[in-house]
């Protein structure tokens, strides 16, 4: 069994190596418009489709835009507009499921305050289903994430303002999106809840976390479910910090094992967090600091591979203006390789997302080295 152990971190280790001495491609620009185009999301297919959203204000306000690749990015299709809403705030975020249809939600202003809308491709991102609006509140809905699970069904869970200060709400579609549940309160807490993200699990748990803002001091907050009730646990605090923790991002690998990161001023500056869970939140390992600049590190976004090896992606303002920043486990979370810059711009390299596949790490983020924020995509092999 020791043998095996060793075998085990020495693949791990060769691995981390790899990636370390990993050929990134040159930064390929995705977009050339006017406005600006921010906060892109990305997700990746069983046959290694690249699907990248993100918003432009182009017209003058914020829209949804989309673009595909089908070689792994070495080029890309046409930008697609993807709403016509007049917002003048979107958030977007998108799933891919086993069958590779892809789901994504957004916020959209109109017709007053924020709410939720969805629409999904069956077609590998071709053609695309009318907006359906899943949310009508008397406070503003925003920040949405989704999840797919194993059966298909579609999980969404949002910030809403309806109860005075934002708690998180949940809804689901068990039949691809036509019909959606009730509304469902997940968080009730003393003070405002915000910047939900949800993940679940093919052996049928769902996990949803969030900040609690509070003048003490942000913290990061969770409750499980299964996908097939609609029960959640008590929530269950995962940070306790002398300083504000935000920013959670989330991610499962295949044995179940959560993996957690999030941005925390505890030091006196921003900086990068992980913690890891091996029964579906009931126990966490102590929480690890990754990174350690003169900067603020800050908008952690995480993926693992098939492994179960964590890589997170961030950026941070060491060097006087932001740059992304990466740096992955050899051992499922425990060990960790030296950070990597992945950026060297004339501007401001911002909000990092990554998605793998069996041997490739995929980047995309917006940057404003043309003048105005652009989005711009990079590949690690």
């Amino acid at each position: 069994m020791r043998h095996a152990r060793t075998l085990i971190l020495i693949i791990g280790f060769v691995l981390l190596v790899q990636l370390a001495q990993a050929q990134w491609s040159p930064a390929k620009r995705l977009t050339w418009t006017s406005g600006w185009s921010e906060w892109p999301v990305l997700a990746v297919d069983s046959a290694g489709g690249l699907h990248a959203l993100w918003t432009d204000n182009t017209s003058g306000h914020y829209e949804v835009y989309y673009r595909k690749s089908t070689d792994w990015g070495s080029s890309w299709n046409a930008t697609r507009r993807l709403t016509w809403a007049a917002a003048f705030f979107v958030s977007v975020a998108v799933a891919v499921d086993t069958a590779d249809n892809i789901h994504i939600v957004w916020t959209d202003l109109p017709p007053g305050t924020g709410e939720i809308y969805y629409k999904k491709s069956t077609n590998g991102g071709t053609t695309w289903t009318a907006n359906k609006r899943l949310t009508w509140t008397s406070g503003a809905s925003e920040d949405p994430s989704i999840t797919v699970d194993s059966l298909g069904n579609i999980h969404v869970v949002w910030e809403d303002a309806t109860p005075g200060d934002y708690q998180i709400y949940y809804k689901k579609s068990t039949d691809g999106g036509v019909s959606w549940t009730a509304n469902q309160r997940v968080s009730w807490t003393q003070d405002a809840s915000s910047q939900p993200v949800i993940v679940s699990h093919w052996s049928g748990w769902l996990c949803v976390f969030w900040v609690e803002n509070s003048t003490a001091g942000n913290e990061i907050y969770f409750k499980t479910g299964t996908i097939g009730g609609p029960g959640w646990s008590a929530s269950r605090k995962v940070t306790w910090t002398s300083g504000s923790s935000s920013s959670p991002a989330v991610s499962a690998d295949f044995s179940g094992n959560l993996h957690l990161v999030w941005s925390d001023d505890t030091p006196g500056n921003v900086e990068v967090y992980y913690r890891k869970s091996t029964d579906g939140g009931a126990n966490w390992a102590p929480g690890q600091r990754l990174t350690w600049t003169s900067g603020s590190s800050d908008n952690p976004a995480i993926a693992v591979f098939s492994s179960g090896n964590p890589l997170v992606v961030w950026d941070d303002d060491a060097s006087g203006k932001e740059e992304i920043y990466c740096r992955g486990s050899w051992d499922g979370g425990t060990g960790w390789g030296a950070s990597q810059r992945l950026t060297w711009n004339a501007g401001y390299s911002m909000g990092p997302a990554v998605a793998l596949d069996a041997g490739n790490v995929y980047l995309v983020w917006w940057d404003d080295t043309p003048g105005n924020f652009e989005i711009f995509y990079k590949k690690g092999d």
